[in-house]
């Protein structure tokens, strides 16, 4: 089948730093780098390489030509990516344990026109994945026409809006989401993750794994213990990989498990999009 991602494509700008910068501290950076980012970029480029056929669907300036040929070249369909005024990008700060600390200018991926969206999902069928995150505009408008055409419909939750969240909250078949965005949205609808209406909802835990709720049922997952270097895009890595073992019929269980060993692997590696480890790269470093 075909996973359909709505998702926002960056410019990340990275800088290596001693620590988070604190308010009014000037930091020096130990560090520089720049590629491709955004959620959803990386979301692709995840799935792409875990061996899903995805087509993306978002907007780039006129200098991004750079970013579609990237995504051309990881394996992602890119033929639904408009043009608008100036791609998005991404200020990135990552200290020396590999936290890190984004921030978003959004540019063309608030631009993305409804012509765009109706002209991709026309060549969905029943089955096929929609995902999308909250970096674009027209989040609400194509989960109510994936919905409708029956498609698996997955949503993950950042950056974190509650009003942009409930808006789609009736239509979805899977959110993923980390423990502090599941905190937010349970304030916001005064609700557990298992009393919101999402048939699957699964959880990220860090160092500590994750948990997938099931209707009433959960179920944790422990993580693999690995030394990290950059946390960034390790979370949409895990999506990307969860969303192709999924397209292939493969058990939650076991998509999740899958998902996990791609995201420890990119935990140990400096980057975002271009250094997504592929099928190969996480059966070789977790064989069992």
């Amino acid at each position: 089948m075909t996973i359909f991602n709505l998702g926002s494509i960056n410019a990340d700008i990275v800088y290596r730093v001693p620590h988070l910068p604190l308010p009014g501290e000037t930091l020096s950076t130990t560090g520089f780098q720049r590629g491709l980012g955004g959620k959803g970029a990386n979301m692709s480029i995840a799935a792409a390489r875990a061996a899903g056929r995805v087509v993306h669907i978002g907007a780039v300036g006129r200098d991004g030509d750079w970013a579609v040929q990237s995504l051309m070249e990881s394996g992602v369909h890119t033929q639904h990516i408009q043009r608008a005024e100036t791609t998005g990008h991404a200020i990135i700060y990552v200290d020396e344990t590999g936290e890190n600390t984004i921030v978003i200018h959004p540019g063309a991926n608030r631009e993305i026109s409804m012509s765009s969206v109706i002209a991709a999902l026309s060549e969905a069928t029943q089955g096929d994945t929609f995902v999308t995150q909250n970096e674009t505009n027209m989040q609400a408008d194509a989960v109510r026409i994936a919905a409708s055409k029956g498609m698996r419909v997955a949503y993950a939750a950042a950056p974190f809006d509650a009003d942009a969240i409930q808006a789609v909250l009736g239509d979805l078949d899977l959110l993923v989401l980390n423990q502090v965005e599941a905190q937010q949205l349970e304030t916001a609808t005064g609700q557990t993750l298992t009393d919101i209406g999402v048939p699957d909802v699964v959880m990220t835990l860090g160092a500590k794994g994750c948990r997938w709720f099931h209707g009433k049922q959960a179920q944790d997952f422990s993580a693999h213990k690995v030394t990290p270097v950059d946390t960034t895009g390790a979370g949409d890595t895990f999506t990307g990989y969860l969303l192709a073992g999924l397209d292939r019929g493969e058990p939650m269980e076991q998509a999740i498990r899958l998902a996990q060993k791609a995201g420890a692997l990119m935990v140990q590696r400096q980057g975002t999009a271009d250094v997504i480890p592929d099928l190969k790269d996480v059966r070789d470093a977790f064989p069992s």
